[in-house]
């Protein structure tokens, strides 16, 4: 089981779960903070969960050992992400899923969130799954196959909220790799919900206001 931090409701048991998956070379404690900025009601029951990724080499930095759910292996979108890896910490996912339904908690109450190479995995993640989750959430990413949709796809997560956000000034993740990700899941009937910003690779507070909100919509 990974390590990760775990912020719990105040006051209330928890009913339901958003699963929040960092980017490259963060940690957990990178998104930590965000739960008071989303402002949710008191008593709202919503564990949140902060994984800490495996540390591994990652190519594009020169083979530095960090936290990383997968190896990046160029900037080029169709040989970036190494799939293998992507699929290792798939698993772990499925493990901090299970965790939670093991809790008591539904799938329909757990949602998937990421940003960027956690976004990756969060689609992944969800689109393969095979229980009904309550939303997937992919900030400033792609989707690993580039311009195709997973192998093995779950008809389970087929009408599920997906939420993606992208910055229209991103020099990390182009702005057009997560505008085909999102159009290609439009193409194929998903339920996907897509929002810019006037921002480069992070988050601005207008959009966490916008994701406290789907989280709420979702969730509550």
């Amino acid at each position: 089981m990974l390590e990760k931090i775990v912020t719990e409701p105040e006051q209330s048991i928890a009913s339901s779960c958003v699963i929040w998956l960092h980017g490259l070379g963060d940690s957990g404690a990178g998104f930590a903070p965000i739960v008071p900025a989303l402002n949710l009601p008191k008593g709202h029951g919503i564990r949140f969960v902060f994984p800490h990724a495996p540390e591994q080499a990652v190519t594009i930095n020169n083979g530095q050992v960090m936290r990383s759910w997968y190896d990046i292996k160029s900037m080029d979108l169709h040989n970036r992400a190494d799939i293998n890896g992507v699929e290792a910490s798939e698993k772990l996912v499925h493990a901090l899923i299970n965790e939670q339904l093991n809790s008591g908690i539904p799938a329909n109450k757990i949602l998937l969130a990421g940003f960027s190479q956690g976004g990756v995995l969060s689609l992944f993640t969800g689109l393969r799954f095979d229980k009904s989750l309550a939303g997937i959430m992919a900030l400033s990413c792609y989707l690993p196959n580039a311009d195709e949709l997973p192998t093995l796809l779950h008809e389970a997560n087929t009408t599920t909220p997906i939420l993606q956000h992208h910055g229209k000034q991103d020099n990390v993740v182009p702005y057009e790799a997560g505008k085909v990700a999102y159009e290609l899941l439009l193409k194929n009937d998903y339920n996907t919900q897509w929002q810019s910003y006037m921002m480069a690779h992070s988050v601005l507070p207008e959009q966490i206001a916008d994701i406290g909100n789907w989280i709420k919509e979702k969730l509550l």
